[in-house]
């Protein structure tokens, strides 16, 4: 069944890429955002380093171009495709999402709308504009940048749904729920690198590199890959998620999602890829103080496991963001702390990590075209198995970027 799902997902992914559309019914809209960083020296995990940032070299960046094309394929069905390119990683050029959406027309007060192919579930409220980008910064949070990297859905999502326009309420809410597979490596980041910072988001066919730790890659011990190819199907088994959205007029928005892969931890693939049996909770808020200033927050929690036995971990990470804007300019904080604490008895595979980060970010829209900003990341994190690769555990790492972008739709 789940192994269905997933070539479900795959399918949809390519119907949807050419599926026709009705003519004056499309919406094309892109970025590309490029740049400057004063980055860290420490080696990046991008780098197969240990460092928690995707840049460890200063200079001129090519942080993305990204195309988002939204097709009306009837008066209830339409398209969202998906496009990243990246100046960094295994592959550069690529789709992260792809996925066909219905949604009827209806005047009842309770409605239903659903979506299949590849796609994010909506946990976040930080990532809310075009592509899962942020609008507050350039960087997303711990919590976020994991599920950039590691979490896509392949399979189908359904909804229940009931705007309070419609019963004359303030109140709206939602029910929602999913299957899938093609997912089952999720939560080796987080055991063998721990949570990072990083603005890549991981596409279709990609690979993620970590530090090649010596019990990970030794035959004579865990002998699996410094890498992690994150949305493999390994062990044929359905995973499912379950949320609920309550949203306030426009002013407060809460959802709490369950998520769990359903993997079997003992099963891996020819390349010695590992599923990872991988559950966590999700609740994220936003909440507008006043028109111009707004809190966000999220927070999750929960374990994974491989082998079976032989890593198993829990972890938890949050963050809170307060957000002001003022002109044509917005101004965000941002506080993530994050913790991973190894849970099994196999002392040559440490898997404690933590930090604390702080990200500071300016945005300047310039015209309707071009924005101009600024980004500042200070972190303080530690990862026990550093000391495997004669390093000190813990590392204090800055980042500073300049970026412009340019946006445009059709």
């Amino acid at each position: 069944m789940k192994r269905w799902l997933y070539l479900l997902g795959v399918t949809v992914s390519a119907c949807v890429l050419s599926a026709p559309t009705i003519a004056g019914d499309t919406s094309l809209e892109g970025r590309i955002q490029v740049g400057a960083v004063i980055a860290d020296p420490k080696t990046s995990f991008m780098n197969k380093g240990t460092g928690a940032l995707r840049f460890d070299e200063s200079g001129i960046t090519f942080h993305r171009a990204l195309l988002r094309y939204n097709p009306d394929l009837s008066n209830s069905v339409s398209a969202n495709i998906v496009v990243n390119g990246h100046g960094d990683g295994d592959q550069r050029l690529g789709i992260t999402q792809a996925a066909l959406k219905w949604k009827p027309l209806s005047a009842a007060s309770v409605r239903l709308r659903g979506r299949a192919g590849l796609f994010y579930p909506r946990m976040s409220a930080e990532n809310a504009d075009v592509g899962w980008l942020s609008p507050y910064s350039y960087t997303p949070s711990a919590v976020n940048s994991w599920i950039g990297e590691e979490l896509r859905i392949f399979g189908a999502e359904a909804s229940i749904f009931s705007p309070g326009r419609s019963r004359r309420s303030a109140w709206s809410w939602e029910a929602t729920a999913a299957l899938f597979g093609g997912n089952d490596p999720t939560g080796t980041l987080l055991g063998w690198r721990g949570f990072a910072l990083t603005d890549r988001q991981t596409l279709r066919d990609d690979r993620i590199e970590f530090a090649p730790i010596p019990a990970i890659i030794d035959r004579d011990q865990l002998w699996s890959k410094s890498w992690v190819e994150p949305f493999e199907e390994i062990d044929d088994r359905m995973g499912h998620y379950v949320g609920g959205h309550l949203r306030f007029r426009n002013s407060t928005d809460l959802r709490l999602y369950y998520y769990d892969n359903n993997a079997d931890p003992s099963r891996l693939n020819s390349d010695r890829l590992y599923a990872w049996e991988t559950r966590f909770s999700s609740l994220s808020m936003r909440h507008d103080l006043t028109p111009a200033t707004r809190l966000l927050g999220q927070w999750i929690q929960g374990s994974s496991e491989m082998g079976p036995g032989l890593v198993k971990i829990e972890f938890d990470s949050y963050y809170f963001i307060v957000s002001h804007r003022r002109g044509a300019s917005r101004f965000s904080a941002r506080l993530d702390r994050w913790d991973v604490n190894e849970t099994d008895n196999y002392e040559l595979d440490p898997n404690d990590s933590a930090g604390n980060a702080i990200t500071l970010s300016w945005r300047r829209d310039m015209s309707s075209s071009w924005q101009v900003g600024l980004e500042y990341i200070y972190t303080y994190n530690s990862a026990a198995n550093r000391s495997t690769l004669g390093e000190p555990p813990n590392a204090r790492q800055e980042q500073i970027m300049a970026v412009a972008q340019y946006r445009f739709s059709l």
